[in-house]
């Protein structure tokens, strides 16, 4: 592998991604988003929601993610990740449901409501419809 590149592997628990020839990986760390380049120190960070961005010669590919970890070790950066989805893959639909799933949780609030996990359903869905708009 060239290296001014980045190898990059992105782990869920139901699918795991091998992707090489990479020139950036921009991430949602916790205290802010930030970009890893070739040759960058070793680092390992926790992730929130956000947005992944992968650079590729000529290409772009954006995935929602709903956190986790990053590691970057010699040119390879693995991401552990909750959850993991394709741009290009997003069902808008499904995202648009679960959005609207959760703001009504939180409009008709009562005891059995979790109300930190309804927030979190809805700045997931959030995301995953944000980034497929930005990909379609």
């Amino acid at each position: 592998m060239d290296e001014n590149r980045l190898s990059v592997t992105i782990t869920t628990p139901q699918k795991k991604w091998v992707l090489d020839d990479i020139i950036s990986v921009t991430a949602p760390g916790v205290m802010g988003s930030f970009q890893v380049l070739s040759q960058h120190a070793p680092l390992m960070t926790q992730l929130e929601i956000g947005e992944i961005k992968v650079e590729k010669e000529g290409s772009t590919e954006l995935y929602a993610t709903a956190g986790g970890f990053l590691e970057v070790l010699k040119n390879n950066v693995s991401l552990l990740l909750e959850s993991c989805e394709k741009g290009l893959e997003i069902d808008s639909a499904r995202a648009e449901n679960s959005a609207e799933r959760a703001r009504n949780r939180l409009k008709n609030r009562s005891d059995e409501i979790d109300i930190p996990r309804a927030e979190m359903a809805l700045a997931r869905a959030l995301n995953r419809i944000r980034i497929a708009n930005k990909v379609k």
